[in-house]
C-alpha cells in the first residue's frame, strides 16, 4: 500500500498550535514546546486571523470548494480568508476550533466574472438576488449554491457549510436580476454564495450574510483579554493616549 506522506503546513508555538496536513486533511494539534519570547500584538491578530481562517476551512473542505489559481484550494482559501476581520478567542478556546460566519467568506476562486449577489425581498418573500439576467444551462455550465450556518456546538459558535446544484426551474424572474426565492434567506444565521462553474473554471465568490455574532468577537476589550491568555505581549495593545 502506498503511503502518503504528511505536508507541514505551519506552527504557530507561541499560541501552543501547529498545523499540518495528512492524506488531504488539515490537522491542527497542541505543540509540546512553549516560548517565554512574547509576541506583539500584530503578531497576535495575524495568528487569530489564521487559526479562525484554519478553522473554516476545516468545516468548508467538505463541500469541495474551487480555487482554481493557487497552489491547492486550501492555498487559495487562506490567502482570501487572511482579510477578513480579526475575531479573538482565548487560548482554551481556540482548541475547540470556533469559527464565526461574517460576509466575505470566501467560497471559491477563479477566472469567471464574479455575480453580483445580494439579499432581498421578492414579492414580500426574502431572495438571493443575482445580477444574472438570463441562465440558458449549457452543458459544461452549472450554478453551486455554498449555504453556511452558525451553529453552536457545546455553546462554542461552529459554521458549518453545505452545496448543492441549483436548478434552472428555482430561479425567479425579477427586474434586477435572477433570483432564488425562499424563506430560509430570511434566516439572520445563514449565509449563502452562487458560484458559477464552467468545466474546470469557476467565478469568484464570497458569502453573503446578516449574521452579526462576530462582531462579539472583534472588539478592542475582547482582543485584550484573549491576548492574555496567550502569554507575554512584548507592547501594550493598546496605549494610553499622551497627556
Amino acid at each position: 500500500m502506498e503511503k502518503k506522506g504528511i505536508t507541514f503546513t505551519g506552527s504557530l508555538r507561541s499560541d501552543g498550535i501547529t498545523i499540518y496536513q495528512k492524506q488531504g486533511k488539515t490537522i491542527i494539534r497542541s505543540s509540546s514546546r512553549s516560548t517565554s519570547k512574547g509576541f506583539t500584538i500584530k503578531q497576535f491578530i495575524q495568528r487569530q486571523r489564521m487559526r479562525h481562517a484554519i478553522a473554516l476551512w476545516r468545516e468548508l473542505e467538505h463541500c469541495y470548494p474551487m480555487f482554481t489559481g493557487a497552489k491547492s484550494a486550501y492555498n487559495g482559501f487562506v490567502s482570501l480568508a487572511n482579510r477578513l476581520p480579526a475575531v479573538f478567542v482565548t487560548k482554551d478556546e481556540a482548541m475547540r476550533h470556533p469559527s464565526f460566519l461574517m460576509p466575505g467568506i470566501p467560497v471559491s476562486d477563479g477566472t469567471l466574472s464574479e455575480l453580483k449577489l445580494r439579499l432581498g425581498e421578492v414579492d414580500g418573500t426574502a431572495a438571493l438576488i443575482t445580477n444574472i439576467e438570463r441562465y440558458e444551462t449549457p452543458f459544461t455550465e452549472t450554478l453551486k449554491l455554498y449555504i453556511a450556518e452558525q451553529t453552536n456546538e457545546y455553546n462554542f459558535p461552529r459554521v458549518k457549510f453545505r452545496m448543492r446544484n441549483v436548478l434552472k426551474e428555482e430561479l425567479v424572474e425579477t427586474g434586477n436580476g435572477l433570483a432564488l426565492v425562499g424563506d430560509e434567506f430570511a434566516d439572520d444565521n445563514k449565509g449563502w454564495a452562487l458560484v458559477l462553474v464552467m468545466g474546470d473554471r469557476c467565478s469568484p465568490q464570497s458569502i453573503v450574510t446578516r449574521c452579526t455574532l462576530y462582531r462579539q468577537f472583534t472588539t478592542e476589550e475582547v482582543m485584550n483579554e484573549a491576548a492574555k491568555t496567550y502569554g507575554p505581549i512584548k507592547e501594550s495593545p493598546f496605549p494610553s493616549p499622551r497627556r
